[in-house]
């Protein structure tokens, strides 16, 4: 089979057939170089309007860089020409194989954009002979295609939360849809303010704003406001992975103030490495990590006592019942406060303060919590660990989309990838 059949079942350009292939070598690289030529009696499409139009003349050569064909480069080479437009006058014909002047097919940047899913930008770059920047191209294409042609019919249901990005208090607001079957990355704002997030409303617009359920959130104060005001008919969700990390970050206060406390008395032995024994869930002990807090739980600590009540909570999110689960969160305060431990106690007044959004949890049986959207706040630290970091929010932004938007393709003849 002759490899302009192979060509022409796989990408067929209407209006064009492919000529001669010759072996060459490009950028040091072996490659295969394909002519282009139109058809016997097309006309050219003017660039501007998109005009049929007759032809003017030809300008010199160009190379288009399509999908590499085992191991070697393939090249369309192309003598683009000029068309003489009723409205436009004289311009560069327009292809169907790439826009403007880029020097890549557009099926090869489709191309790149999927690897980039699979595999840093740097390594896709590496593997298919081409560089970063083109990689970047590929991807940034990829994205504006797919935000313009994505669904945002059906949300009912999103999770907002913020990473750290960089050095310092740099921070990007991250914006998914939640609902069963279709989570996915919907916006990225720079910063956590209430602007970064008034942004997003603006967005996704008034009328989709008002359909929307069920809203996930941690306790930052920009958060509550803005979707009280914007979203104030969605049942809004108060992040339980962020409450059980204040309970974790309180416990950690106690242990290390008291640790230095029984140095002093020369009893430093009884918390010393003890950190994670009290941080872990206990289902994820060690058989000596057991044995290790059974013995420390003998002793009448401040730590042991702050343990003690976390793992009391622990109940809370057994409840199905809202009410109840208000009684028994009432219960626990009001337990906490009287136990004379300050950072619990703080936690317990955090919790009071935000008490019937903490409930909505069960108001919204359960069908909505934070845990889907730390996963994926996972797979954003990991799209940008791939990659050692972005030295720019446009370039972190489109990496993002890329990975987690669930965005559409167009269809094509054959896929490559």
């Amino acid at each position: 089979m002759l490899i302009q059949t192979i060509l022409n079942r796989v990408h067929k350009i209407k209006g064009f057939v492919y000529g001669k292939i010759c072996f060459g070598t490009w950028e040091s690289d072996p490659s295969l170089e394909v002519k282009v030529h139109p058809r016997k009696g097309s006309q050219g499409i003017c660039s501007q309007c998109g005009k049929k139009s007759p032809g003017y003349d030809t300008q010199p050569e160009r190379r288009f860089e399509f999908i590499p064909l085992w191991g070697y480069r393939v090249f369309l080479l192309y003598k683009m020409r000029r068309v003489n437009c009723t409205r436009c006058g004289i311009k560069i014909e327009k292809v169907p194989w790439a826009v403007g002047k880029q020097e890549s097919t557009t099926t090869y940047k489709w191309f790149l954009a999927n690897w980039a899913k699979r595999l840093s930008w740097q390594e896709v770059a590496k593997v298919f002979h081409s560089s970063w920047y083109r990689v970047q191209e590929a991807v940034e294409m990829a994205v504006e295609w797919g935000r313009q042609h994505m669904e945002l019919e059906g949300i009912t249901a999103i999770g907002i939360d913020e990473i750290q990005v960089g050095k310092g208090h740099t921070y990007l607001t991250l914006v998914y849809q939640i609902n069963e079957g279709a989570r996915r990355l919907l916006w990225v704002g720079e910063k956590r303010k209430v602007k970064t997030l008034l942004r997003f409303f603006r967005w996704l617009g008034e009328a989709r704003t008002a359909r929307l359920q069920f809203i996930c959130s941690d306790m930052w104060k920009p958060y509550l406001k803005v979707v009280q005001k914007k979203a104030g008919q969605a049942i809004h969700i108060l992040d339980r992975f962020h409450i059980v990390a204040h309970l974790n970050k309180a416990i950690d206060e106690v242990r290390a103030q008291e640790a230095r406390d029984l140095k002093k008395q020369g009893k430093g032995e009884i918390l010393k490495r003890s950190r994670w024994l009290f941080l872990k869930l206990a289902r994820n002990l060690k058989a000596k990590q057991v044995e290790r807090l059974a013995e420390i739980l003998k002793h009448n600590l401040r730590t042991v006592r702050s343990y003690l009540l976390k793992e009391e909570f622990q109940l809370f999110w057994e409840y199905k019942s809202a009410w109840w689960a208000g009684r028994f969160l009432d219960d626990w305060c009001n337990k906490t406060m009287r136990s004379r431990i300050e950072p619990m106690k703080k936690v317990a007044k955090m919790l009071q303060g935000h008490r019937e959004l903490i409930l909505n949890y069960f108001r919204a049986k359960k069908e909505f919590s934070s845990g889907v959207v730390e996963g994926l706040n996972n797979k954003a630290k990991l799209t940008m660990k791939k990659a050692y970091g972005y030295k720019s929010f446009r370039t972190v932004e489109i990496a993002l989309y890329h990975t987690l938007g669930n965005l559409p393709e167009p269809e094509f003849t054959h896929r490559f990838f």
